[in-house]
């Protein structure tokens, strides 16, 4: 039996066990292109539909429970329905769910993050990561006066214009001698394309040359320090902190996005890799479920965005900016996130991707674990894995077959086997997922 054939067993498991999802999916297909309004919601043959959520479970619409290492992109990390966080929620909707002025809400919530964040001076919040990105790259425009931006090869900032370059370009695509511009989607204007340098990770040599060609016109390198595509694979320090010093010479900001890897520590990766950016773009976990995200940075940039002495340099709206359902539930969140549980989550890391590796050592399957803290990726390759290229030449199918196996074992995983612990995970979670990959590797390798 070939691995396809394997996978096919798999996928077939699946759908006997989601009668229920299938029929959601057809309904919402008439409705909703694909059935979806979220790229990563959508798997084939079709996503399961969710009930409720408890703890570190998600029930579907099948009644199926299971293991969620997801947890909503990272973002859940205190998991499902924290009896805190529906608390703070329920009275705060009683009160009102929006207003057209602030509330004292965001200034607590503000000054957690300001305190914790070494590049933080202040803090703005928007309601996603797409548009903490976006404004950081507004801002880094604005204050230099540049046109372009460099990022990085395979690197996901949103879904705005000048990060949708090469983010997930095929293989073949790719040019041998190294990564140039290619557009996300066609019709992507030639103009977009020729203000957008693309770079290599981990190849400090590759970025000094071609950042120093491009000095004059660079406004910003933007990159995140963990890359969450690479199953948030960490960036080599010595590659970080010669990022930070080019850019530091050559007038560049420096943006770190850490909409997910703000979870590794207080103050973020960049607390603990020891390199602070310029301006960083957040998400996910300071929302505490609830739709958020924010970017904030040194205080000559963020004054950019200062309202109070004549207008601000850039303008910067949101109905929903700020709103007080998002900041209460991000509040509790973030007073959750003690260095204590952070110490005690990442070492449930640490053993994680030890576990793992040695059942794929056991198995001899050729397979790299990667991740940081509470962050982990798994990849089907021989290959080390330091950049974009060594990601997509991973065996695609394998990864399918573990994704779809582990649905089936009761456990989720991102749709590109990599996860997620969050405060209710303990040393059982981590062995039920090392114990479930054992077993569907063995069936599917």
């Amino acid at each position: 039996m070939t691995t396809q054939d394997k996978l096919q067993r798999e996928i077939d498991l699946y759908v006997s066990k989601t009668p229920t999802s299938r029929g959601l999916q057809d309904s919402a297909e008439q409705y909703l292109p694909g059935g979806s309004s979220r790229g990563t919601a959508y798997f084939a043959p079709y996503p399961h539909f969710i009930e409720r959520g408890e703890g570190h479970y998600m029930i579907d619409a099948d009644g199926n429970r299971m293991l969620d290492f997801m947890i909503n992109a990272t973002s859940l990390i205190l998991g499902h329905a924290h009896p805190e966080i529906v608390s703070a929620l329920q009275e705060q909707a009683a009160r009102g769910t929006a207003f057209t002025g602030p509330t004292e809400a965001q200034v607590r919530l503000a000054k957690i993050l300001t305190d914790r964040i070494p590049s933080a001076d202040s803090i703005r919040f928007t309601n996603s990561g797409t548009e903490g990105t976006l404004l950081a790259v507004r801002a880094a425009r604005a204050f230099t006066g540049r046109p372009k931006i460099a990022k990085f090869e395979g690197g996901y900032h949103g879904s705005h214009e000048y990060v949708s370059v090469s983010v997930h370009p095929p293989l073949e695509k790719l040019d041998p001698s190294g990564p140039t511009p290619i557009p996300e989607y066609p019709g992507m204007p030639q103009s977009i394309l020729d203000d957008v340098v693309v770079l290599p990770y981990n190849d400090l040599e590759w970025c000094e040359r071609v950042l120093r060609e491009g000095r004059n016109e660079i406004a910003c390198v933007i990159m995140e320090p963990v890359v969450s595509s690479f199953g948030y694979l960490p960036a080599q320090k010595a590659f970080l902190q010669g990022i930070r010093d080019l850019t530091t010479e050559l007038g560049m900001v420096l943006i770190f996005d850490e909409v997910q890897s703000f979870r590794v520590s207080s103050g973020g990766a960049q607390e603990d890799l020891g390199v602070v950016p310029d301006l960083t773009a957040l998400g996910k976990t300071i929302g505490g479920g609830l739709p958020v995200g924010a970017f904030g940075g040194k205080q000559e940039l963020m004054d950019l965005f200062d309202p109070t002495a004549g207008g601000a340099t850039l303008a910067h709206a949101g109905t929903f900016n700020a709103n007080p359902m998002t900041m209460v539930a991000g509040e509790v969140a973030m007073n959750h996130l003690t260095p204590d549980v952070f110490e005690r989550l990442n070492a449930l890391g640490d053993e994680l991707r030890a576990k793992l590796r040695a059942v794929f050592d056991e198995l001899e399957v050729h397979a790299q674990v990667t991740g940081i803290g509470s962050l982990f990726g798994i990849h089907f390759t021989s290959e080390e894995i330091v950049d974009y290229r060594n990601v997509i030449r991973a065996d695609g199918q394998m990864r399918r077959a573990l994704f779809t196996g582990l649905l089936n074992e009761g456990i989720l995983l991102q749709t590109g086997t990599a996860g997620s612990l969050n405060t209710l995970t303990t040393e059982a979670e981590v062995d039920t997922l090392v114990d479930a990959t054992r077993r569907v590797v063995q069936r599917v390798r």
